[in-house]
């Protein structure tokens, strides 16, 4: 099958199940409960229409048809006096013929617009700051359309800035609207109870903090004693707990009374986490082999909410094994020290590499979604490659950012994630083999090598059933040249994760007898139209595109673009995901299978 005609096979593929789904929808067709009449407004008209919604199947008689009428203009009145139609009129009515179609005649009238806004303080009042504040926060302006909603959301945002002004207890008693028909306005009246000021004490702990030590859970409350409340604090220590990943279930909340002190402490229960846990994760690719990942972990050694990690990854390409200790909030809160050996062989088409290192990372989250890492590793490795053999000694200190703000890390819907990360590498190499008589050669390294790669993720429909994913990923070796910087840390592309279609390091330049040469630049692109078929069962049409130079900086000389289909099944934490790729075009030094598979779990990115 040539390559067009496997990149039309894969969109009929995609397309059939959605076509049968479709169909199936066909019957009975839904239509319309009413016709909608007397609207010049499209926009008011289309919000009728949704209000109004839609029947199953045809009206059987005319009898059927009054009832589905009646129940579409109780539909359509409330939606008009949800947005501030409150003088209208809905005649419902029928067609002519045995099986006529529902209508309403509507008159929408004048709108009624916002008059004053009033706020009634039920018991004491909080400070002057504060009721400055709230009043400030109401945000409804004379002569705007008295929409429902805007006045509804309005009370709440008055008892949400309450109590990030410390009136834990604040809540809304009652509320007034009154509607004027004569001149047309609605003036609402909001009494709100702002309670006490409260401060806040220390944390309570209801199980003594189970398996971690007491006192370095009391180091994590992000107030100090007598601090007035913000429910973001509460907020805060609840994630510093969840982000420890060593407890089943986390509970915190503020006590519903003060102590003694006249002060509330903060209720916490942590439920431990069984105290080792296994986890295995397999993977396939045509070119890649046959992956098997492991880890397995024990919580709270130290008693200090701390994670020990044995991994071991085996696959043909990239095996490793090695430890890890994870410390959370080392030096401060939300900040996270992680270190450990690991030893290490990759088998590649450009290169084998036998070693080990040492690798230390002290993460800081910042707010929910970002983070900022700072690293060091020691790696000492043998390499094989085009040129020979070759030992090498670096020391790579690391500055990383990252931020996610997708719904989901392995099945992302909408949103978006972006992370980039500086490599400075200091060494040296020494080439090995020479002929007798002769000096190793040794070569001094010193470059540094960058990357960034971001994501975003937009559904398509209100269900998010229909999702168009992007990635674009670019670096750069700065300071060095091939051939002195070594195989393992070049840039390379194609396979999964890349440029699917292609062969693991099948993209960018060659030498003469075929091998992957690497390059100091690179620039990948992914597109992806994902679609929810039925119940956990989705769909995936890509293409892929990138290109590897010799230089620094990026040359758009040797695009390569891959095209495929690819299928997804919800385990409901993650779906599995297996992917059919072919290469657009032919690259030149490359061999290449017009046909590449891959099977792993969570989307691609």
């Amino acid at each position: 099958m040539g390559r067009l005609g496997l990149a039309l096979a894969a969109i009929a593929v995609l397309s059939l199940p959605v076509c049968a789904a479709r169909a199936a929808a066909r019957h009975p067709t839904p239509e319309p409960r009413a016709q909608v009449q007397g609207v010049a407004d499209k926009t008011l008209r289309q919000a009728i229409e949704r209000a109004v919604g839609d029947a199953p199947g045809e009206v059987a008689n005319r009898i059927e048809a009054r009832r589905r009428a009646a129940q579409a203009a109780v539909s359509a009145t409330a939606l008009l006096r949800t947005e501030g139609y409150y003088d209208s009129e809905v005649v419902p009515d029928i067609g002519e013929g045995e099986h006529p179609k529902g209508i309403l005649k509507v008159t929408p009238g004048p709108r009624t617009i916002l008059g004053e806004s009033r706020i009634e303080w039920v018991g004491t009042p909080p400070v002057d700051a504060t009721d400055v504040a709230v009043r400030a926060g109401l945000k409804l302006k004379p002569g705007g359309p008295a929409r429902a909603v805007e006045v509804l959301s309005a009370e709440g945002r008055l008892v949400a800035i309450l109590q990030q002004h410390g009136y834990a207890d604040a809540k809304a008693a009652s509320h007034d609207i009154v509607v004027d028909h004569a001149d047309k306005t609605m003036r609402p009246t909001f009494r709100i109870a702002a309670g006490a000021l409260v401060r806040m004490d220390g944390m309570q702990l209801t199980n003594k903090g189970g398996r971690t030590n007491r006192k370095f859970l009391l180091k994590l409350a992000p107030w100090k004693p007598r601090e007035i409340y913000k429910p973001d604090h509460v907020a805060e220590l609840e994630r510093r707990l969840l982000d420890t990943g060593v407890y089943d279930s986390v509970t915190v909340a503020l006590a519903p009374q003060p102590n003694a002190d006249g002060l509330r402490p903060v209720v916490v229960s942590v439920a431990d986490r069984t105290r080792h846990a296994l986890s295995l994760g397999f993977g396939y690719s045509t070119t890649e082999g046959v992956l098997v990942d492991s880890t397995f972990s024990t919580f709270n050694i130290l008693h200090r909410a701390d994670t020990l990690t044995v991994f071991a990854k085996a696959q043909t390409i990239d095996s490793r094994i090695g430890v890890s200790e994870s410390l959370p909030d080392w030096w401060s809160p939300g900040q996270t020290l992680k270190f450990g050996p690991d030893v290490f062989r990759d088998d590649t088409a450009a290169y084998s590499n036998l070693g080990g290192e040492l690798v230390a990372d002290l993460t800081q989250r910042y707010g929910k979604y970002s983070f900022f890492t700072k690293g060091l590793s020691l790696v000492a490795s043998r390499i094989d490659d085009h040129e020979g053999g070759v030992n090498v000694a670096t020391i790579r200190p690391l500055i990383a950012v990252s931020f996610d703000h997708t719904n989901n890390t392995l099945d992302p819907l909408q949103g978006f994630k972006f992370d980039a990360r500086a490599e400075p590498t200091a060494g040296y190499e020494e080439r090995v083999g020479a002929p007798a008589g002769m000096k190793d050669h040794q070569e001094a390294l010193a470059y540094l090598k960058i990357q960034a790669q971001a994501s975003t993720y937009l559904p398509l429909d209100v269900g998010e059933d229909t999702v168009f994913a992007a990635r674009v990923h670019a670096g750069s070796i700065i300071g060095g040249e091939i051939p002195l910087v070594p195989a393992p840390d070049r840039f390379y592309a194609g396979g999964g994760g890349s440029v699917r279609g292609y062969a693991y390091q099948g993209v960018g330049p060659h030498y003469s007898d075929n091998t992957p040469q690497g390059g100091l630049s690179l620039i990948e692109t992914s597109l992806e139209l994902r679609r929810r078929i039925s119940g956990p069962f989705g769909a995936v049409l890509f293409l892929d595109s990138g290109t590897v130079g010799s230089q620094a900086t990026p040359t758009f000389t040797h695009i390569a673009s891959g095209i495929g289909v690819g299928f997804r099944y919800d385990l409901g934490f993650a779906p599995i995901r297996i992917d059919f790729a072919t290469p657009i075009n032919k690259l030149s030094g490359a061999s290449q299978n017009p046909l590449q598979v891959y099977l792993s779990v969570g989307q691609s990115f």
